[in-house]
């Protein structure tokens, strides 16, 4: 796959959420990619550290990393210990279908806003946590009367629990988690000027490094080019637009592209469908 395309999208989602509990001596170590759905990591043991978006969380046990759709992210796995984790996909519209103006995936939005993905739970929450991670996996296999009602009740308190957390959370001022600061400052003027003119030019000066710098610091701090940052984001927001019911050729031209033909196959080439379908996908 050429360095245009590297970091692509992974793992499909087909059902409201999908929760996986992983044991293994290495797990399956991916370059830079995205997902098209949220993902809730848990960390039960071993040494890892995960990338996400430009931020490098060395996690402990029990810490709670929360991926939103299309963050760029990769694990980094010391394949010498044990990886023991939790991995919950979750479909947000069907959780916010479920609990109706219930907020219940506003820690993603949070942990999205902050620029920090991490929360780290304390003893008292880490039990009640493992309570709820438990009774949400034993219904995984439930095929009586009202067992999805039932696990999607068991879904929506782990929700609760999440948010709380996050309300509470205080891993940002104490976590050794490591970020460049000049580039998280791009990363944020990136995301909040999408639809803009961006050039590598203006955010170098803006973070006071040299061209060359700037785009070796970003690639090593993101694991992607500035270029294919900023046209990554650009699809992503150009699918958002479509499904909300904007034309194709608008949403290119809304997002700064100003060749169709050159969008429709990157847009074709990252999601695994033509703008055209990517409603009904």
């Amino acid at each position: 796959m050429s360095e245009r395309y590297k970091y692509n999208r992974e793992g499909y989602l087909n059902e409201n959420f999908r929760m996986f509990h992983l044991r293994d001596t290495a797990g399956q170590e991916r370059d830079f990619h995205f997902h098209e759905f949220d993902k809730i990591v848990i960390l039960i043991s071993g040494s890892v550290n995960y990338m996400v978006e430009g931020t490098d969380y060395s996690l402990k046990p029990w810490d709670i990393l929360l991926v939103r759709h299309h963050m760029i992210h990769k694990a980094l796995i010391d394949v010498s210990v044990p990886y023991e984790r939790i991995i919950i996909y979750l479909n947000s519209s069907y959780v916010e279908r479920f609990a109706p103006n219930g907020g219940l995936m506003d820690c993603f939005a949070a942990a999205e806003k902050r620029r920090f993905c991490l929360m780290r739970p304390d003893n008292g929450e880490i039990e009640k946590l493992k309570d709820s991670l438990d009774r949400l996996d034993a219904s995984i296999s439930d095929t009586e009367f009202g067992a999805e009602l039932m696990r999607g009740t068991l879904l929506a308190q782990l929700m609760v629990q999440l948010n709380r957390i996050m309300q509470r959370d205080s891993s940002r001022e104490n976590t050794t988690a490591e970020q460049c600061g000049k580039i998280s400052a791009a990363l944020s003027y990136i995301n909040e000027n999408i639809t803009g003119k961006l050039s590598v030019d203006e955010l170098a000066a803006m973070c006071y490094l040299s061209r060359y710098h700037f785009m070796r610091l970003f690639k090593q701090q993101t694991g992607c080019t500035v270029h294919n940052y900023i046209r990554q984001k650009r699809l992503v927001l150009a699918a958002r637009l479509i499904r909300e019911g904007m034309s194709a050729s608008s949403a290119a031209a809304e997002c700064g592209f100003t060749d169709y033909s050159a969008f429709h196959r990157a847009f074709s080439q990252t999601f695994g469908v033509s703008p055209g379908k990517i409603k009904g996908s």
